[in-house]
């Protein structure tokens, strides 16, 4: 039976875990808390991210390693790279693929759909480690050190970690208004936590998938307020309420907050269209992207908004709207 190696329980590691699971593949997931789904095919191991040798001894005879961390944004620049180097030593010692679940952060500011063509052009520190991380794991595999590497590039998701997280869903669901720091009517792609965590599967199983990048395969992009709309008619909310922060105040909260003050960093993506274009994915592998409105009903339960909904394994999708 094939053994697959987590790192990293977030939303992400989880929903690939759970994925796996139902396939009827084993998991090891590991996290500094020991969390993971709880499942009869995942065995949930508490362990740190920075230990190359236990990372390794966990790697033994794995059929792939995935890299699903996600550390604060504010502790980036501290975080990131011992991590990222412990797991290029374990893929190296284990001969396993390394799977990364990475962003579009890498490419900086862009004035087009982005395709995996183009430049990691970002410059802002925080920012171009992501893009450093990808071309150290290339550059090893391409020198022999590790097996195959290949990474998974997302827009922002929508169930976890999202704008409905920190700022529209609990208003919306309530029928508030909700005060975002962005413009409003900007398109902009958005990813469900399902696909990436399917294209991840994909990557790791389908060698047509190794030593490249591949984007996730989602939905037409939607500016904030469209998305909004869609989001209270699929969980029969009122109309959306929304309303954009003013600069100074948004920069004053920042003091306060290192997460909004994070998010200045990459404000750029939402002051002109943000669009990731995954034709690559959808044509090679004929992945289409979970049905938007499912996702956003199941956003809105993890927020306590829709009894019964779930995140884990979606069914077979057709593209869809």
């Amino acid at each position: 039976m094939a053994v697959h190696l987590i790192v990293g329980a977030g939303m992400v590691g989880t929903t690939t875990a759970r994925q796996l699971a139902e396939r009827g593949e084993q998991v090891r997931i590991v996290s500094r808390s020991g969390r993971g789904p709880t499942h009869a095919q995942v065995e949930r191991i508490t362990a740190d991210a920075t230990d190359a040798d236990r990372l390794s001894e966990l790697a033994d005879g794995v059929t792939a390693i995935y890299n699903c961390l996600n550390p604060a944004y504010h502790r980036w620049l501290t975080d990131w790279p011992p991590m990222a180097a412990a797991l290029l030593t374990a893929a190296e010692r284990s001969g396993a693929p390394l799977v990364m679940a990475g962003s579009l952060y890498g490419y900086g500011e862009v004035t087009g759909p982005m395709t995996e063509q183009n430049p990691l052009a970002a410059t802002h520190p925080k920012l171009k480690l992501r893009a450093d991380i990808w071309r150290d794991a290339l550059a090893a595999q391409r020198a022999g050190r590790i097996h195959a590497v290949t990474e998974v590039r997302g827009s922002d998701y929508l169930q976890a970690q999202s704008i409905f997280s920190f700022a529209l869903g609990k208003p919306l669901l309530a029928g508030r208004r909700a005060f975002l720091p962005t413009p409003l009517d900007v398109p902009h792609t958005w990813t469900s936590i399902n696909d990436m965590a399917a294209m991840l599967v994909t990557a790791a199983t389908d060698q047509r998938a190794w030593n490249r990048a591949w984007h996730v395969p989602s939905a037409a992009p939607l500016t904030i307020r469209q998305l909004a709309t869609r989001f209270t008619r699929a969980v029969g909310a009122p109309a959306p309420k929304l309303a954009t922060i003013p600069g100074p105040i948004f920069r004053a909260a920042g003091l306060l907050s290192p997460m909004l003050r994070e998010l200045r960093t990459t404000a750029y993506q939402f002051a002109r269209p943000f669009v990731m274009d995954s034709t690559a994915a959808t044509t090679t592998f004929g992945l289409q992207h979970q049905p938007l409105d499912e996702a956003l009903r199941e956003t809105a339960a993890l927020l306590g908004g829709v009894p019964g909904a779930t995140v884990g394994t979606p069914k077979a999708h057709q593209a869809t709207a």
